[in-house]
């Protein structure tokens, strides 16, 4: 089905991604997961499969990609879309409507199929995977696991033989990542050839038939998934990998110096539009916690670090930090939020002006310390949105150590890295705290809660509905699971 024969490709701007004399063979119905490092080319080999390169992305380009007989290079993107589906680590970049309808018959009715033939087929799809409660609906007013699911819904009614995925649990929770392996599932029962990028490898070991290890741009190892579920722990860790079971993973205790720092949230309502997100939400931090606000896509985790550094206007209730009861707009002053689409917040033509923007009398040396914490410095006269996802995370992250603000709130800084930029980002969250930041991070990843965070605050339905610390930090699973 998928043929690449001595393949490689660099990018014509020089960004991290290039693969070297790659050759790779997939055959019809199986589903293989690529896996490496942040930059290793993964995405890389995605988009040779789909076309996008060399018909998007220029570059130099070697060998041979044959894709269901089809020569990638000579075909048109067009015909090859008709072949391959593919959904992207953000579904915002693919979506055309403002409508989830519309959106889900887009690829339909830009190939001229009937109207008839499209209501039938919107039927089947809202059967087939569960869309009653998506249908009719405004695709901004959607959580982010159901903008996945919108995303795959409306790539998979085209009916392609070759699916392709890229990153796609990075933004969801974990009961979103659970559905999305069952439509992945039910994609594969179908016969449907599957590609999966994936830094989160635990849901797909019981899907995937072959995992594909990638290491600077060179396949390195091809595994039966039973051999690759068979290496030691440490051998992953090794490889740069995360874990392929979350009961692999081990709540780690780290010492807690408090400081006088100190953030009080009392009775918070938020609304939007006419719908309460946050009713009467209540909790206090210090300095020197590293504090994740974990819960359910949609529970209202964004509006609750937009309303703390001053994004969102709250309805009622107060903020108190160090005693003083702020505005919106003294919030803003002194918070500092990392976005969950960190690209809209990047804004110079290099990752060293980016780190000076906005600072009256920038430090050069801490700037050069944050660069060098997040393994970024030799990239800092790049422009940063030609960075991969998982290296523009750090910049941001990189960014709030050096504007020293007294409250940092996170939003998924972890979405898309892989398990050396998940513990870079644990050190930088380590180096805050012992400067006596309060720390907030809104996160869906059990493994960097489990491994870094001192504290855990569930959220559900607008309100707290646990807090835990110490080895009560275990039960987070279950408790996002429903489960207790």
């Amino acid at each position: 089905m998928i043929r690449l024969e001595n393949v490689s490709y660099s990018y014509a701007e020089g960004q991290t991604g290039s693969l070297h004399n790659i050759t790779l063979h997939i055959r019809k119905g199986e589903c293989i997961l690529l896996c490496g490092a942040s930059g290793c080319g993964k995405t890389t080999l995605t988009r040779l499969i789909n076309g996008l390169i060399p018909h998007f992305f220029p570059g130099k380009l070697s060998g041979e990609i044959r894709v269901d007989g089809r020569n990638t290079i000579t075909t048109e993107i067009a015909a090859l879309s008709d072949i391959v589906g593919t959904v992207f680590q953000n579904p915002r970049t693919q979506f055309f409507n403002t409508d989830t309808d519309s959106e889900l018959v887009f690829g339909l009715e830009n190939r001229s199929v009937p109207r008839e033939q499209m209501k039938e087929r919107l039927r089947e799809l809202t059967e087939d995977l569960h869309l009653e409660h998506l249908r009719g609906r405004s695709i901004f007013a959607l959580s982010g696991g159901e903008k996945q699911k919108i995303a795959f819904s409306s790539v998979c009614a085209s009916d392609p033989k070759i699916l392709v995925l890229d990153e796609p649990s990075s933004n969801l929770d974990t009961a979103a990542i659970e559905e999305l392996a069952e439509l992945i599932a039910k994609a594969k029962s179908e016969g449907k050839t599957i590609i999966i990028s994936e830094h989160r490898l635990w849901y797909l070991m019981n899907l995937a038939d072959r995992v594909v290890f990638l290491r600077d741009g060179v396949l390195e190892k091809d595994f039966p998934t039973a051999d690759f579920c068979s290496l030691p722990s440490d051998e992953i860790e090794a490889m740069g990998l995360r874990c392929r079971d979350l009961k692999e993973i081990i709540v780690r205790e780290s010492p807690v110096s408090l400081t006088e720092n100190y953030l009080d949230v009392k009775n918070l309502r938020v609304h939007l539009g006419k719908e309460c997100i946050l009713k009467d939400l209540s909790f206090s931090a210090r300095g020197g916690e590293i504090i994740a606000i974990a819960g359910a896509n949609g529970a209202g985790k964004t509006t609750l670090a937009r309303a703390l550094c001053g994004l969102q206007k709250e309805s009622s209730g107060s903020i108190i930090l160090g005693g003083e009861r702020l505005s919106s707009k003294k919030r803003k002053q002194c918070s500092y939020m990392v976005m969950q689409d960190v690209g809209q917040q990047l804004f110079t033509d290099s990752i060293w002006e980016e780190c000076r923007l906005g600072i009256q009398k920038p430090d050069t040396a801490q700037i050069e310390y944050a660069l060098n914490l997040l393994g970024l410095s030799q990239y800092k006269d790049r422009h940063p949105l030609s960075l991969s996802g998982g290296q523009k995370q750090r910049l941001a992250v990189a960014v709030s150590l050096i504007c020293k603000r007294k409250l940092l709130v996170f939003d998924e800084p972890t979405s898309g890295l892989d398990l050396s930029g998940m513990k870079e980002v644990g050190r930088l969250a380590k180096e805050l705290s012992l400067h006596g930041s309060i720390l907030l991070i809104v996160t869906h990843d059990v493994e960097f809660m489990k491994h870094i965070c001192s504290r855990i605050l569930v959220l559900s339905e607008g309100k707290i509905t646990a807090d835990l610390s110490g080895e009560a930090r275990e039960t987070v699973e279950q408790i996002l699971r429903g489960e207790i």
